[in-house]
């Protein structure tokens, strides 16, 4: 398969362009111990990663404890607020590029394809970290998961994002790691990408219908006819 129509890439962030989990982790981590609660391991805090830090914050409350229905709204906010605090000033310890991002960023930029984050992360994270990943400079749009009313897998932040480049559907790619991706993409009639090695939430992608399913990043310039 070559997508022949393609002017722009959609990307998420978490999972997909950087490997986030030990900052993630270490933050949720910290609040627990805060709070009084036992801490978790990395694995399972990466299983949870993907729906912005709300969720986040209250899968981790929630583990073998309570529904989300029965956490106590106080102790979440008290929670949220530490996770929050703390990450922002730990957001790239140990956070990296997954490989053959940069390559291939810099091969789509050098074709004059539009190029455009759109994550689940709170906005006021994603740019500290593109900026400290040296990436920024290939987005020209970015939204985070509070940017607008809805976030992935709701349609509207790629809606919104065809509106601003001025594009037809068939004529982007959401690429992401996640059901979200897949869903979104698919509700707003856009081509979609899976990439296998990130935060999936332990659901096979196969199962949600993308388009594609690539193993490495730099992969998906086979679908554009282009060489990595």
């Amino acid at each position: 398969m070559v997508f022949k129509d393609t002017k722009a890439f959609f990307f998420d962030l978490d999972g997909t362009l950087i490997d986030s989990a030990d900052d993630l982790s270490q933050s949720i981590n910290y609040m627990l111990d805060k709070i009084g609660k036992d801490t978790k391991s990395n694995k399972l805090i990466k299983s949870w990663v993907g729906n912005g830090a709300r969720i986040l914050v209250k899968k981790a409350l929630m583990h073998n404890e309570q529904t989300l229905e029965e956490l106590d709204e106080a102790l979440f906010e008290k929670a949220l607020n530490i996770f929050l605090n703390h990450y922002k000033e730990n957001l790239c310890i140990k956070t990296k590029l997954y490989p053959n991002v940069l390559e291939t960023l810099q091969k789509l930029k050098n074709e004059e394809f539009m190029m455009a984050i759109i994550t689940n992360k709170p906005f006021e994270f994603v740019e500290p970290i593109l900026k400290e990943l040296d990436i920024y400079h290939y987005f020209t749009s970015i939204l985070g998961g509070d940017s607008l009313k809805e976030k992935k897998p709701h349609p509207l932040p790629l809606l919104h994002t065809l509106k601003k480049f001025n594009l037809q559907a068939n004529q982007a790619i959401m690429v992401g790691d996640s059901k979200n991706d897949i869903l979104s993409a698919k509700s707003a009639n856009v081509h979609s990408i899976a990439v296998s090695y990130g935060y999936n939430q332990n659901e096979n992608l196969s199962q949600f219908q993308p388009e594609i399913i690539v193993d490495n990043f730099g992969d998906i310039l086979n679908y554009l006819g282009l060489q990595k």
